[in-house]
């Protein structure tokens, strides 16, 4: 690794997560010479924002991206499944952020808050980030795993448009204006008018389950993540008309009883949260206050108000709001955690 610091490429650079990875590394203030940013043939040749500078674009191909120390990949499945094991091969440590390996059990899927300690070992060259859903919940909810227990979790996402790509960002606005000036909205990233609306994630639907794949997803990554494949999950996952940072409302049912003062204490400790919580003033988390941002933002912590409380104002059902950038901690923050842990390991 040169003394400068490790060469770092980014595939997909020219996307929502690709440029938000960019963007990142240079508040890190990593050197741009030290950065090289790939996306495919058609995007090759132009530039993205790296900073108050900009980095050029190369062609994503196998031939040219070799000599670097991290590749974190910010391209579909097809891509990563192409360039990754080359990548790996090559020498490279690879976060990919698609969902091509986060099923894969020789692949580790990781939060670093959560099971970032898998990475300590060594061995694993290739590593998955989990759905920003997934990341999101699993932070705000692991220390009340490690203190109390997790029973079970109903989970209702509230996701902006930022987690389908710049395209869905460009058409909120656009519908935006277009109904603002009385005109008809014309959906075309989404099947729905995201403009003024709330409908549920637009992945396909079991015809058997009811789920729909972002539903799947969640419930399946968090049982590996959380290395409990009977953990209980229940999802529904909306989006509304929001460009950048989920929001969630969870109830969560722990296996031991616990006061709401001890949960809020050991979220307050939490890495990765900020307990956003003032009843008195009526300030919570909001997709604004997540925006930019890389914590997790929680609170409306209460006990459910199905269960009353026991003789010593324990219960074991709470429920809580979350917002957390999608762009940052639900991706490209994430992952670069992640590549750090990797090139820690020299």
């Amino acid at each position: 690794m040169h003394p400068d610091g490790p060469r770092i490429l980014v595939v997909g650079a020219t996307g929502a997560v690709g440029r938000e990875v960019l963007a990142i590394l240079a508040e890190r203030g990593h050197p741009r010479g030290w950065v090289v940013a790939a996306a495919s043939e058609r995007s090759a040749g132009g530039e993205v924002p790296y900073g108050r500078e900009a980095v050029a674009v190369v062609a994503a191909t196998p031939a040219a991206l070799g000599g670097v120390d991290l590749a974190v990949l910010a391209a579909d499945t097809d891509v990563a499944r192409e360039l990754a094991p080359r990548l790996v091969e090559a020498g490279a440590r690879v976060v990919d952020n698609s969902s091509a390996f986060r099923l894969d059990p020789a692949v580790p899927l990781v939060v670093p808050e959560v099971n970032g300690d898998l990475l300590a070992a060594g061995g694993a060259r290739l590593v998955a980030n989990p759905n920003c859903t997934t990341i999101l919940l699993l932070v705000a909810l692991e220390p009340l795993r490690r203190a109390f227990g997790i029973d079970r979790v109903v989970v209702s996402t509230y996701q902006a448009v930022s987690g389908a790509g710049l395209a869905a960002m460009d058409e909120l606005a656009e519908q935006t204006r277009a109904v603002l000036d009385g005109r008809a909205p014309e959906p075309r990233v989404f099947p729905e008018p995201c403009a003024f609306n709330a409908f549920p994630h637009e992945s396909p639907v079991d015809p058997e389950t009811g789920l729909n794949e972002e539903e799947r997803k969640l419930i399946r990554e968090a049982r590996r993540v959380w290395d409990d494949p009977d953990a209980r999950i229940v999802p529904t996952c909306v989006r509304v008309p929001v460009l950048r940072a989920h929001a969630e409302s969870v109830v969560v049912t722990l296996r031991a009883p616990a006061r709401e003062d001890e949960l809020r204490d050991a979220l307050a400790a939490a890495p990765g949260v900020r307990l956003v919580d003032d009843r008195a003033g009526g300030r919570f988390p909001t997709s604004l206050r997540a925006a930019g941002g890389d914590d997790v933002l929680v609170g409306r912590l209460r006990p459910a108000p199905d269960e009353p409380l026991d003789g010593e104002g324990r219960a074991r059902s709470f429920c809580l709001w979350l917002a957390g950038d999608q762009l940052r901690k639900g991706a490209a923050g994430n992952a670069l955690q992640l590549g750090d842990l990797l090139l820690a390991r020299g």
